[in-house]
């Protein structure tokens, strides 16, 4: 009887045969729960969960489980990872509009991550392929945050650490440095484990130790990175300015929470003369500025006379003139979603357009396309996209303003510091977000700004959560969701640029172009091979 052998090659990981130029002998289910795992992993790395050290098993099961498999079982392989990662991260926005939107979106973001499956599975056989998996993290995180309709960055690892050994660097590279630090960490825990798995060579155990010391190097670097920023307080690093921040809450959470507008602008005029009534009697310092948050005026101050004394009351009974956020009618048709300086005696001044509004939330893109899938498009009103950096002297203190999701956009903060902003204030409303974690996730891009540009962060919210962040990226003060309140702090008015502020975007620039590099160089070769394979079948 004849022997037969069987030819083909292993299954880098199982040890398994494979025929030649075909897919693996069997499909082995645990890769997908693998994936899964990691999807779950990451989620508990955010806030809400705060398992911050989770983060960097999400980017290790997935190189475990793309690890010598072709681009479309990446595809997949990712693709499970992104859905038990977004699925439940986004949840808050269906809160009150239903699972549509929500699960779109999730799904949406998820096919971002089958991108990377792909990618991470075709560069998962090169030398050092833990470095291009972590690029790879990168690149996928710039393309999920740019495209399209201005992207949505939501969910990049490096958000996800603002209590943890890699926060520091954000000091030196912004959060891409930070996501590059959570990746690579997991990616060479990853190659310790394969190396083990594979045999007990004395090769093989070589490569593991080396793989475990890096991924043990790398939080150690971002832990002593972390030193010269330590204890970064409010009051160092340049004249100060007392600022108070107002969250004057709403009369309800929902899409609704501003059906009684006058309601929420007297709720925030009425904490800030509540203010000036300490102030008075001695219990708090004199304000040189007041920050109100996004929507703290819905009634447009320009065109109501009546919402324009309300704000000039409150400034002249506190005496100092005050940011306030404001939906304010026009240019033409559209809205303007603007940050107003409201000064005691002048009255309104400079102003501030959010320049990058939400998507199918503050403009509807394509009208005629979203109403066939819902008629609740048009209920949305186009805001104008500001044009203008929200760079503006508030009381003498040389505030950065951004609006909202703004936050998470690097360009957007990046532009303010770079316009002289001595403090960060970001106006923000949840409301529409209900008891959810999107204020907690939201809070933790404040936190990591804080430390990425040495800047003091201010966050005011409709109905939370309000902050004070010190440039050491700590919370100083916070308030709890749905119920009003005030800080009054000295805050300093920072000049000094961090490494990640004089860099700008260059390392987010140069990792991407690791992975991206690493995908050509599988890829054009392997092309080379097929098409010298047709020729030659000819």
């Amino acid at each position: 009887m004849p022997t037969v052998v069987a030819t083909g090659t292993a299954d880098p990981d199982t040890g398994t045969a494979r025929p030649a130029g075909g897919p693996p002998a069997r499909r082995w289910p645990w890769r997908t729960a693998l994936a899964a795992l990691g999807g779950l992993a990451l989620v508990l790395s955010f806030p809400g969960h705060d398992l911050t050290g989770l983060a960097v098993l999400g980017p290790a099961a997935l190189a475990i489980a793309v690890r010598g498999q072709r681009a479309r079982s990446g595809l997949w392989l990712g693709l499970v990872l992104g859905l038990v990662f977004m699925v439940p991260l986004l949840s808050w926005t269906g809160i009150y509009v239903g699972p549509l939107p929500w699960l779109a979106l999730a799904v949406t973001e998820a096919l971002y991550f089958a991108l990377l499956g792909a990618a991470s599975a075709v560069t998962s056989r090169l030398p050092g392929w833990p470095v291009w998996a972590a690029g790879l993290w990168v690149a996928d995180e710039a393309l999920r945050g740019r495209w399209p309709l201005g992207g949505f960055p939501w969910g990049r690892l490096g958000f996800s650490q603002v209590d943890g050994p890699f926060t520091a660097l954000a000091a030196y590279g912004g959060v891409p440095l930070v996501s590059f630090a959570v990746a690579l960490t997991g990616t060479l825990l990853a190659a310790a484990v394969l190396a083990v798995v594979r045999g007990r060579s004395r090769a093989r155990r070589r490569v593991a130790v080396l793989a475990l010391a890096g991924a043990v190097a790398v939080p150690v670097v971002g832990a002593l990175a972390g030193l010269p920023l330590a204890g970064a307080s409010l009051t160092e690093g340049g004249p100060t300015r007392t600022v108070a921040v107002i969250q004057g809450n709403v009369p309800r959470a929902g899409l609704d929470f501003n059906a009684q507008r006058r309601a929420v602008l007297d709720n925030h005029a009425g904490e800030t003369q509540q203010l000036a009534a300490a102030v008075a009697r001695g219990e708090q310092p004199q304000p040189d500025l007041v920050v109100w948050p996004e929507n703290s005026s819905d009634i447009d101050p320009y065109r109501n006379a009546d919402a324009a004394e309300v704000i000039t009351r409150a400034a002249r009974a506190i005496g100092a003139p005050i940011l306030v956020g404001a939906v304010v009618q026009g240019p033409g048709r559209f809205l303007s979603n603007t940050g107003i300086v409201w000064d005691p005696v002048t009255g309104p001044g400079d102003t501030y357009v959010k320049q990058h509004p939400v998507p199918l939330a503050e403009y509807v893109p394509a009208r005629s396309f979203f109403r066939f899938f819902s008629s609740d498009v048009d209920l949305v009103h186009d805001f104008a996209h500001g044009t203008e950096v929200g760079n503006l002297d508030v009381g003498g203190a040389a505030v950065g303003d951004v609006i909202c999701f703004e936050v998470a956009y690097d360009g957007l903060v990046s532009d303010v510091v770079d316009g002289g902003a001595g403090m960060i204030v970001v106006q923000t409303n949840n409301a529409t977000f209900g008891f959810t974690d999107e204020s907690a996730q939201q809070l933790a891009m404040s936190r990591l700004r804080a430390v990425e540009f040495g800047r003091t962060v201010v966050v005011a919210a409709t109905s939370g959560i309000s902050a004070v962040v010190a440039p050491d990226g700590s919370v100083v003060r916070r308030s709890q969701l749905f119920t009003p309140d005030t800080f009054v702090e000295q805050i300093a008015q920072r000049d000094s640029r961090t490494v990640a502020e004089r860099l700008d975007a260059g390392p987010e620039w140069v990792l991407t172009a690791l992975g991206v590099g690493a995908v050509l160089a599988a890829v054009v070769p392997a092309l080379g091979r097929r098409r010298a394979a047709r020729r030659t079948a000819r």
